[in-house]
């Protein structure tokens, strides 16, 4: 049940992913039908604690590679803490783009390019749901595959 609650997790915002799968797998762990090494254990937590904090930066890379200065940098940290905080669901996709939007716009930029930077940040928050995503999936397959 953990690892479907951290597939949807990746998907919805305000269900914590990988650390949910990652439970799973622990709560698998202290059953007598599986035990998995201490190193797997270890290594699959790390993962989790990277990719969850990849997730919080990936829309600013995504911004800073599309062109955003650090206005759309700072944008987008701002907007993503306030679309999490106040506008949950939907505020953690829109609250990156918004935020660089806004950022870039108050740093001078013309709207074309604080388009484009809040679109890198969007493309960011993207490509952080798929690495959770991946993660989430892979940790079903070890769950799947321990089974079996």
């Amino acid at each position: 049940m953990c690892l479907i609650i951290g597939l949807l997790g990746c998907i919805v915002p305000m269900i914590p992913g990988p650390p949910i799968s990652y439970a799973g797998l622990l709560l698998l762990h202290i059953t007598d039908k599986v035990q998995f090494s201490t190193s797997q254990l270890v290594i699959w937590l790390l993962l989790v604690v990277v990719v969850q904090v990849l997730d919080y930066f990936t829309p600013i890379i995504g911004s800073k590679y599309s062109g955003g200065t650090k206005w759309g940098s700072w944008g987008c940290l701002i907007g993503s803490i306030v679309g999490i905080v106040f506008f949950s669901p939907w505020g953690i996709i829109i609250g990156p783009f918004g935020g660089a939007f806004i950022g870039e716009l108050l740093g001078d930029r013309s709207a074309r390019e604080a388009l484009k930077s809040g679109m890198g940040a969007l493309i960011g928050f993207l490509v952080g749901t798929v690495f959770k995503v991946v993660v989430c999936g892979y940790f079903v397959w070890c769950f799947v595959k321990a089974l079996v």
